[in-house]
């Protein structure tokens, strides 16, 4: 089992960056694909972006493809995502997953999630 839990989020004004983190803890971080998704107001969970057990691949939303970038450093079982030109729109609860298969956008095929981070973008 993998424990995961996410930090960074926040107040930020429209245009400005935030890099969040997901910090694992359990079984071998760099044995999994990672993920982030986000949870809008009003709205189901959506896929943001996944990244393979090694950084090799990534995958992105049409909607932050640009903007964000995911990446991850094993030797220290960590997880980001880099947001820059924040939109009103990105504004959401933020969670990391993991899975054993490679990048995928459906969240039932991710097995271990997070908590959640607030992300606020205001205009």
């Amino acid at each position: 089992q993998v424990h995961l839990v996410e930090s960074g989020g926040g107040l930020v004004q429209a245009g400005g960056s935030l890099r969040l983190s997901c910090a694992a803890s359990g079984r071998t971080f760099r044995s999994y694909t990672m993920g982030w998704f986000r949870q809008r107001p009003g709205k189901e969970r959506d896929f943001v972006a996944a990244i393979t057990w090694n950084a090799g691949s990534t995958l992105y939303a049409d909607s932050v493809k640009g903007r964000f970038t995911i990446s991850r450093n094993n030797a220290q079982d960590t997880l980001y995502l880099q947001m820059n030109s924040l939109e009103p729109e990105d504004t959401a609860v933020y969670y990391c997953a993991a899975t054993l298969v490679p990048p995928v956008v459906q969240e039932r095929r991710y097995n271990y999630w997070g908590q959640g981070t607030q992300v606020t973008v205001s205009m």
